[in-house]
């Protein structure tokens, strides 16, 4: 099996940073495309950034020059760097990774627990 783990959320005031980091372990062959998503109370779970095995990076609009996405391949880790943080990033961010269990299988989605974030304006 796959475990995603995610760590360093927590509260901010507006204007500050947070670093995300998401770590994948257990039998996984690769890893392309892995991403953060995040969702807001009474809202639909929505793309915040991705990068895919070979370091192409894609950002959400709304964190377009605030956000950073990267990625330690050797450890199977991702990270998120946010900074200028909004009351409108208030969200539980969740990373996610296509896994390949073996040479011969299709990639899986996984999903972490989830890390809240608070923006405190």
């Amino acid at each position: 099996q796959v475990q995603l783990v995610e760590s360093g959320g927590g509260l901010v005031q507006a204007g500050g940073s947070l670093r995300l980091s998401c770590a994948a372990s257990g039998t996984i062959f690769s890893i392309n495309l892995m991403g953060w998503y995040r969702q807001a109370p009474v809202k639909q779970r929505e793309l915040v950034a991705t990068i895919t095995g070979d370091g192409r990076t894609n950002y959400a609009d709304s964190v377009k020059g605030r956000f950073t996405i990267s990625r330690d391949y050797a450890k199977n880790t991702v990270y998120l760097q946010m900074n200028s943080l909004k009351p409108e990033d208030t969200a539980v961010y969740y990373c996610n990774a296509d896994v390949r269990l073996d040479w011969g299988s299709k990639a899986v989605g996984y999903w972490g627990q989830g890390t809240q974030v608070t923006v405190s304006s």
